[in-house]
């Protein structure tokens, strides 16, 4: 069976600048198959036909076998919702509304099968508020103003994304957890953050510059740590990962330590 692995991006891929079709890239070496089987979920943006095209055009060239799932047209488009997503290599997430996101999936069930579906070995892959929905929470602007909300819990962190781009979102963030949130990660757009069971096992960035930070509360402090991401396409790069693996363990145990409680036309996705 292949190891549980998630790919959290904090924005971009398919649905962002051209550079990161790198990204793209990535995502299709998280199969073991040669032709590997991708289904994309764009429920967090309402099923929109534009995601769904743009989807197609960048993951068709890298020979892909591709699927979708519109949760909103199953009365004119029925599929079995089981037997096509265990059947898949990769399911990646769409960005758009993580609230109303999950609340759709709840009423099919489909948050149910994306975790029976990462347990048997199918590599999940999300951005924006389709990153954000692994975690056990994220800063999501579902309401209008950014404020934190439940993930499936699948990774024992939290996340906030568009690090960098979103002062208020980065800055709530901080603040919740200098309050008592869990700790974990904020992370920029076009970086991908790649988990193998409950730990972090690598960094990429299909953007130079761009990256992540670990942050969590630590002797009364938010404390931040720069995650230097390997950079996509092999510039400047030589390869070797300087990033080492975040244990489940080490956030558990400083969670006991304190008391918890152009792709221009895509751009205009609602907030997550």
């Amino acid at each position: 069976m292949s190891p549980r692995r998630i790919l959290a991006l904090g924005g971009g891929g398919f649905s962002g600048s051209v550079e990161d079709a790198l990204l793209d890239e990535y995502v299709v070496t998280l199969a073991a198959s040669e032709r590997p089987r991708i289904c994309l979920i764009p429920t967090a943006s309402g099923d929109p036909e534009a995601q769904i095209t743009r989807f197609y055009g960048a993951y068709e060239p890298l020979g892909c076998e591709l699927s979708h799932v519109s949760l909103f047209r199953l009365g004119s488009r029925p599929v079995d919702l089981r037997d096509h997503l265990l059947s898949r290599d990769v399911i990646y997430v769409g960005g758009g509304s993580m609230l109303n996101m999950l609340a759709v999936w709840r009423v099919h069930g489909v948050d149910a099968l994306l975790a029976e579906a990462w347990q048997r070995g199918v590599a999940l892959v999300g951005v924006s508020a389709g990153c954000m929905c692994w975690f056990e929470a994220g800063i999501t602007r579902t309401r209008g103003v950014p404020g934190p909300a439940a993930g499936l819990g699948l990774l024992p962190f939290t996340i906030s994304v568009h690090d960098g781009t979103d002062p208020a979102r980065n800055a709530e963030y901080r603040k919740r957890i200098a309050e008592g949130m869990a700790g974990g990660f904020a992370v920029e757009d076009g970086v991908g953050l790649l988990f193998e069971g409950g730990d972090l096992a690598e960094a990429v960035s299909a953007r130079p510059g761009a990256g992540a930070h670990r942050v969590e509360l630590r002797g009364g402090r938010v404390v931040q740590e720069v995650i230097e991401p390997r950079l996509l396409g092999g510039s400047g790069y030589d390869g070797a990962s300087s990033l080492e693996p975040v244990a489940i363990s080490e956030f558990r145990e400083a969670a006991q330590r304190r008391s918890r409680p152009s792709r221009n036309s895509l751009r205009s996705t609602p907030p997550v």
